[in-house]
């Protein structure tokens, strides 16, 4: 079958001519051509295939385009990229590949287009359209990747057990493009990948974090989840969930599974935000719930202080996949920190409470709202109904408190060096006692958030500490 549509673009036509021009054939091949049959939308990044030496493919193709862009080349790997519009290019040489038990990164030595199709991940992936004059857009499909595009089939091209202990993140992706996609991991795959999970020991944690991220961004990430679990990857990734799992009952009372809730929790925030650390949040909110689970007969199953445990949990997971410690760690720490405030608050919504609540969330109270909405995953409709009721209740009563006192990060309205020079002062205790006294009149209600009246309420305080 011909394709020639779907390289109708100007650019496959100047790389056609650069092929031509060195006499070595050329393909495109990959999520390019995958996504073109998925209808996918406009693809950012093409790669080319050269059965020859991509990087003088792609110094040629720069030549004959306008303006010449830059090409990029990665002599190591064999590979050169260049930018045309918007358009990422990656040329790179049709070759064979062998692996060592030790690592990912293979021996390579040059090969046909079908040595290079072989080396490819899925079937999806191996699907190749020709760029060369006599054959222009005709599809090379060895693997009946076509087939496997229309029964939302993920299959690797050669024995899966070969395929993923060779490169284990290959076990990532096919769980990753199974949840973008919505597709199915061929059954013997996915038991290889199972056999293979070991295997992930040699992957960085960087590799592996990627991978979490673009499963998180999907549309429906419990699809990843549930399959990192069912092939014995997560235990080896984000142990804190694993210890989520299961229903302890004792005399006659049980829990509910915390793993499964979380999974819903993170489905159902995927529907109202595109923000990852977000979705980490969703994540993570309940990890603290394992180690502080207890039973007692007069109260049942408890998890005090969760919150505050999961919280110091996020810092150590960070850590250790070398995920960002930066304001992103400290934005999960504090949506799992807080997660639980809005649910109480949503039984009794005071000003005092939803000052403090206020204060302490800061820019990120809104976030926290979407955290603590798809928290409800109660499938009791009239519990549904009222719980969502309660929310939309704390929201309006935070909207009126913000307008009415302005909290949002506020500073107490009296300064420290205002302190100071009302009652002759040098820096001393009393000076953060008498702001600290201010700040929690404020959130009270026992004064407004206004200068004249925290000023007052400073001479007050400030003649009870006997200044």
């Amino acid at each position: 079958m011909n394709y020639k549509e779907a390289i109708s673009s100007e650019i496959f036509t100047v790389i056609s001519n650069a092929s031509k021009l060195l006499a070595i054939d050329s393909y495109v091949i990959g999520g390019y051509v995958r996504d073109f049959f998925l209808k996918r939308g406009v693809a950012k990044d093409i790669d080319v295939v050269a059965v020859g030496s991509g990087i003088e493919l792609a110094q040629k193709v720069s030549d004959l385009l306008p303006n010449k862009p830059k090409v990029q080349i990665f002599k190591t790997y064999g590979t050169a990229m260049l930018r045309y519009k918007d358009i990422e290019i990656e040329f790179v040489g049709a070759r064979k590949e062998s692996y060592s038990e030790e690592s990912r990164n293979p021996e390579v030595i040059e090969g046909t287009l079908q040595d290079d199709q072989n080396r490819r991940d899925f079937t999806i992936n191996a699907l190749a359209l020709s760029l060369n004059e006599h054959n222009f857009g005709e599809l090379l499909d060895p693997f009946n990747g076509i087939e496997d595009l229309k029964n939302k089939i993920i299959r690797t091209p050669l024995n899966p057990d070969i395929t993923y202990s060779d490169d284990p993140l290959r076990m990532m992706r096919a769980i990753r493009f199974a949840t973008q996609l919505n597709f199915q991991i061929e059954t013997n795959s996915l038991e290889a990948i199972a056999k293979s999970a070991h295997r992930l020991k040699i992957i960085t944690k960087e590799r592996i974090v990627d991978e979490l991220h673009k499963i998180l961004a999907s549309s429906k990430p419990s699809i990843g989840f549930l399959l990192l679990e069912k092939t014995n990857l997560l235990p080896l990734i984000l142990p804190e969930l694993i210890a989520l799992k299961g229903v302890e009952e004792v005399e006659g009372q049980k829990h509910k599974d915390n793993f499964y809730h979380t999974l819903e929790v993170v489905d159902n925030i995927a529907k109202n935000t595109e923000d990852v650390w977000l979705r980490w949040a969703a994540l993570l909110h309940d990890i603290g719930k394992a180690p502080t689970k207890k039973f007692s007969k007069k109260v049942g199953w408890t998890f005090h202080a969760h919150e505050f445990v999961g919280s110091k949990m996020v810092f150590k997971l960070f850590k250790r996949l070398k995920m960002p410690l930066n304001n992103k760690m400290k934005f999960v720490q504090k949506m799992v920190m807080l997660s639980s405030r809005p649910i109480v608050l949503a039984s009794e919504v005071t000003d005092s409470a939803v000052r403090r609540l206020v204060f302490d969330a800061g820019e990120d109270i809104d976030s926290l709202m979407t955290l603590c909405e798809a928290d409800i995953t109660t499938k009791n409709p009239r519990k549904f109904k009222k719980y969502h009721q309660n929310f939309n209740l704390v929201r309006s009563k935070i909207k009126e408190v913000e307008e009415r006192d302005k909290i949002r990060n506020f500073q107490p309205p009296v300064t420290g060096e205002e302190i100071m020079e009302a009652f002759s002062l040098q820096p001393c205790r009393e000076i953060g006692q008498i702001k600290e006294a201010i700040k929690e009149a404020i959130l009270e209600g026992v004064i407004p958030n206004e200068h004249e009246a925290s000023y007052k309420f400073m001479i007050e305080k400030g003649k009870a500490l006997g200044l």
